[in-house]
């Protein structure tokens, strides 16, 4: 039964639709699958995504009530690594934390992604002043560094989650607008393209039904690559105050309220420090992995 469904989706020749998605999909996981990084990073978001879905269960203790009388004490059986200044265990705050790093990446992404490949699509689609314009637009975000125009946007909003994520999405989407733009002009003047629009396709139609879906994979792999430079973003602001406010146990934060202590009591600022170091590695990996096999020149292998 096995080699049946192997030969059904390896079939040069798919009989449907269904089945050449299939096959697709297949090859692609099989190629990300040789790849032991990717496998690695892979791994370390879907722990992201099971520490973050069960926290209340996999946290032994409060993230936010505090216990003075067990203040700084260092890692042990009992606090596997060690409490804070206000004797918050740091494991479970580092657990409860994932789900305000993963919260601040998906909203990043699902806001910034899609105004990217829309702006890009349409620059490159249109040409002329639409992409002047655009593009114009485009390079201004791009030329100040993306952390000084999020904290200037985070300033002026106010400090908080909401405002954090507003100010991070505004810095990251005209990378994605600068790719689809590129991916558009390769194919902008396609005869599929001409032929779509002599059969009466509306300008959004195409846009939206034929070159946005043509530019999907490079804007999903840059995605993908973005999540480190939105997590070590999402922790400035939060090391600075301009992100979750206290008591939430957001990696950043942690780490600025342990900074005083890093000489004597070094857990408290360096444990949420391998957090964010581990899962922005695990993201730049899996990114790596998928940008090898959504390549189009590795498609035919």
């Amino acid at each position: 039964m096995m080699q049946l469904s192997h030969a059904w989706l390896v079939d040069e020749n798919p009989e449907t639709r269904f089945q050449a998605g299939a096959g697709q999909t297949y090859r692609m996981v099989r190629a990300l699958l040789r790849n032991p990084l990717a496998v690695v990073g892979l791994v370390i978001i879907i722990g992201l995504l099971i520490v973050a879905a069960f926290a209340p269960v996999l946290a032994p203790y409060s993230p936010i009530e505090s216990n003075l009388g067990a203040r700084l004490l260092a890692p042990s059986a009992d606090h596997w690594m060690g409490t804070d200044e206000l004797g918050r265990d740091i494991f479970s705050r580092i657990i409860h934390g994932a789900r305000i790093t993963l919260m601040i990446v998906l909203l990043v992404a699902v806001i910034s992604a899609p105004v990217g490949l829309l702006v890009g699509t349409v620059a490159g689609y249109f040409g002329g002043w639409v992409d002047r314009v655009l593009m114009g637009l485009t390079d201004v975000f791009l030329s100040m560094p993306k952390l000084i125009l999020a904290l200037a946007f985070v300033a002026a909003l106010g400090p908080g989650i909401e405002n954090a994520v507003i100010a991070i999405a505004i810095t990251t989407w005209p990378v994605y607008a600068r790719i689809a733009r590129a991916e558009t002009l390769t194919f902008r003047n396609a005869e599929f393209i001409s032929a779509i629009q002599m059969q009466g396709a509306s300008h959004t139609r195409v846009i939206f039904k034929h070159i946005m879906p043509l530019c999907l994979s490079s804007t999903i792999v840059r995605v993908t690559l973005d999540m480190a430079g939105i997590i070590l973003t999402a922790a400035g602001l939060g090391f600075l105050g301009l992100g979750a406010q206290p008591p939430l146990p957001e990696w950043g934060a942690m780490i600025s309220s342990g900074r005083a202590f890093i000489l004597d009591q070094w857990w408290v600022a360096t444990m949420p420090g391998f957090a964010i170091v581990i899962v922005s590695l695990g993201f730049c990996l899996f990114g790596d992995g998928l940008r090898d096999v959504l390549d189009p020149r590795n498609r035919t292998r």
